[in-house]
Order: structure tokens, then C-alpha cells, then sequence
């Protein structure tokens, strides 16, 4: 069975948590828990998030309001996260935002 993507389109709200195994793709506004064991999330440039994110692989375009726990977390140009990351390792772009701690390689 081929892997799938799940997609949150922008214009959608959300308020609770969503869980997944594969990959997701968020461009919309959650308020809740994002969590994956293994699968990856890229969360778009007009996306914003309100509460933690744990997933495999963490793509942060958009903006995230709580921590980031993951394997692999890349913050891109222009993104925004209010919060602590945790992770493994960690890239960041020029012109990416981060106001919090790092946690990183543990």
C-alpha cells in the first residue's frame, strides 16, 4: 500500500488534537496537540498552530505557539515558533524566528 499525505488546507480550523502515522501537511489553524510516532509534518506559511507538535520530522513554514519534540526539525525562512524545541537535529534558516529553548542531539 502506497504511503499517503494528509492535507489541512487553508481555511480549515481546527480545535483538538490530530494524530497520524504518515505524512501531514497543515496550512490552516489548529488549536490542539499535533503528534505522529514516526511520520513527518510540514506546516505551511499560512498556518498557525496553538499547542505542541511531536511528529519523526517537523517542517515549520508557517507558526507554531507551543514546543516541537522530534527526530528532524527544520525551521524555514520567515517561520515563527513561540516555544522550546526538542530534537535531534536541527536546521535554521536565515530570517527564521525562534523564541525559546533548544534541546538538541538528546
Amino acid at each position: 500500500m502506497a504511503s499517503s499525505v494528509n492535507a489541512l488546507t487553508s481555511g480549515i480550523e481546527i480545535i483538538g488534537s490530530i494524530k497520524f502515522s504518515s505524512d501531514m501537511i497543515i496550512d490552516g489553524k489548529v488549536d490542539g496537540e499535533i503528534t505522529s510516532d514516526k511520520g513527518r509534518v510540514t506546516i505551511g506559511e499560512n498556518a498557525q498552530i496553538k499547542g505542541d507538535v511531536k511528529a519523526g520530522e517537523v517542517k515549520l513554514y508557517g507558526r507554531v505557539e507551543g514546543k516541537i519534540t522530534s527526530d528532524r526539525c527544520e525551521l524555514k525562512t520567515n517561520s515563527r515558533l513561540d516555544g522550546d524545541i526538542k530534537t535531534k537535529m536541527l536546521s535554521m534558516e536565515e530570517g527564521a524566528t525562534l523564541s525559546g529553548r533548544t534541546d538538541i542531539g538528546s
